[in-house]
């Protein structure tokens, strides 16, 4: 899992890193706004904690701004210093899935902090299929359907086409891509998942002709492309 951690305050940043460490999962973290919004744009991650006061101007306008700029917005902890019932309705009636006001105790914001990243992972009900564009995924049998043939795919074949279709129109960099299909930070020879970008992209003729393509973004990773 990954974790965003966005705080104007560095040492808060440190301390939440922390947290997040001892939970087993990976972090990045910036210290103010355009750092958040350029960061966001280039990487995927799997939660965001978000300080109300990342701007000068105080105010929710980085939840705003998620909402209406990413096409799949992870779950996002607001923290801040404000504790009135007024300041949690309007965070959580932003969009916002959870609020922590300052100071918590390591205890409390690690148990927040796991409930909506395990239960993210979980995903709630389990959909056997799920359906993008003309491509039809069977979860059970690892298999996409499209134009009414079926293909069968290797393990991590369909956790890579999995992962790019819930991630549309998004770069996803190599580091990110080795952290959530093969669960290890250590460098991944380049030929062993190019060789996997490859073969998804081959056995699911992922062409504009079908709604989708994917390509290399040179220096970062990859994006799959909706081209509808």
């Amino acid at each position: 899992m990954r974790v965003f951690i966005a705080d104007n305050d560095s040492e808060v940043v440190d301390y939440l890193k922390q947290i997040v460490k001892d939970l087993g999962d990976n972090t990045v973290g910036c210290t103010d706004s355009k750092n958040f919004t350029e960061i966001l744009l280039r990487e995927v991650f799997d939660l965001v904690i978000l300080d109300w006061n990342i701007r000068a101007s105080n105010d929710m306008s980085m939840l705003e701004w998620m909402n209406k700029t990413l096409v799949t917005r992870p779950p996002v902890i607001m923290m801040a210093n404000r504790s009135a019932k007024r300041d949690i309705t309007d965070a959580l009636n932003a969009g916002a899935d959870d609020y922590i006001t300052k100071p918590e105790s390591r205890n409390v914001i690690a148990a927040r902090l796991n409930a909506l990243l395990r239960g993210n992972a979980a995903g709630g009900a389990f959909d056997t299929e799920v359906t993008y564009g003309a491509y039809k995924m069977n979860r059970l049998e690892q298999s996409v359907t499209i134009h009414e043939e079926t293909v069968i795919l290797t393990a991590k074949e369909f956790e890579l086409a999995e992962m790019f279709f819930k991630n549309t129109d998004r770069t996803l960099s190599r580091h990110y891509i080795m952290q959530t299909i093969w669960r290890t930070t250590a460098t991944l020879a380049t030929r062993t998942l190019d060789m996997h970008i490859s073969r998804v992209r081959a056995k699911l003729a992922l062409r504009p002709e079908n709604g989708f393509r994917i390509f290399t973004v040179f220096g970062c990773g990859y994006r799959l492309e909706s081209a509808q």
